[in-house]
């Protein structure tokens, strides 16, 4: 008898062993894809411009992205950039004043553009780097802002002796350099901005940082080809034409560091 309760015991687990074993091999795993799929939709990002054909700081831009797959997303960004002329050097006047010589117009460059991004590498869901390639263009609004400086007409200091005149620098009018006293205020010339357009088109890697779904943070990295209808008047010289010391095509490398939101 208790050998048959025993081997009937053994029967009933082995069978209760087995019913698991089905059971577990019939249940279907988790899609391992499910992981790497992005939470979130869209992206909204801001940034700092750093690139060779501005100063310090090259501008700003913000960047709006919308998800199309996995692996594809669509965005739209607007960037604001000064843009100088690489022959731009600061000198000293004789009246302790800081210029730029020959510099006759500031160059602002706002910039709408639409692309399309794809990723080239992707990181875990809370940690890693993430690469993305990024291709995009659009028209370009050059806006020139005259640069004025403040001249000396001062003939004979006994009848006028203050005569001093903001004035957008002309190489055909103030070519006297000792009477060049300072730069006037940026904003001197703000009423005869006059805007020139152009068109550009850019390519670059984005190098995404960040440890949560809802936060985002990198750099972007990338060159772009800029082109105007003519050449922006950034400097103006005796000897030479404004399309002669001035380009109409202007390649530049850039770099942005930037930070954003998703949802």
């Amino acid at each position: 008898m208790r050998i048959h309760l025993v081997f009937g015991a053994g029967l009933l687990a082995a069978s209760l062993g087995m019913g698991r074993q089905a059971q577990a091999q019939q249940t279907p795993a988790p899609l391992a894809s499910r992981s790497d799929e992005p939470s979130y939709r869209k992206e909204l990002i801001y940034g700092v411009n750093f690139n060779t054909r501005g100063g310090l700081i090259g501008g700003v831009m913000v960047r709006s992205t919308r998800l199309l797959s996995q692996d594809w997303a669509r965005f739209w960004s607007l960037e604001a950039v000064e843009i100088k002329h690489p022959k731009e050097q600061k000198g000293g006047t004789q009246f302790g004043g800081v210029i730029v010589p020959g510099k006759s117009n500031y160059l602002f460059a706002v910039r709408p553009s639409a692309g399309v991004q794809r990723v080239i590498f992707r990181k875990a869901p809370d940690s890693g780097v993430q690469v993305n390639g990024l291709l995009s263009g659009g028209p370009t609004i050059g806006l020139l802002l005259p640069y004025y400086i403040t001249y000396n007409y001062t003939s004979d200091p006994r009848v006028n002796p203050t005569d001093y005149r903001n004035e957008q620098y002309d190489p055909l009018i103030h070519n006297d350099e000792l009477r060049i006293i300072d730069r006037a205020p940026l904003f001197s010339g703000i009423g005869n901005t006059k805007v020139q357009m152009g068109a550009h088109i850019r390519g670059a890697l984005s190098f995404e940082y960040g440890r949560y779904r809802d936060a985002v943070a990198g750099v972007e990295v990338g060159a772009m080809v800029e082109a105007y209808t003519k050449a922006p008047p950034i400097i103006r010289t005796l000897t030479l034409s404004d399309e002669t010391i001035n380009d109409r095509f202007m390649p530049s490398v850039y770099l942005t560091v930037y930070l954003g939101t998703r949802n």
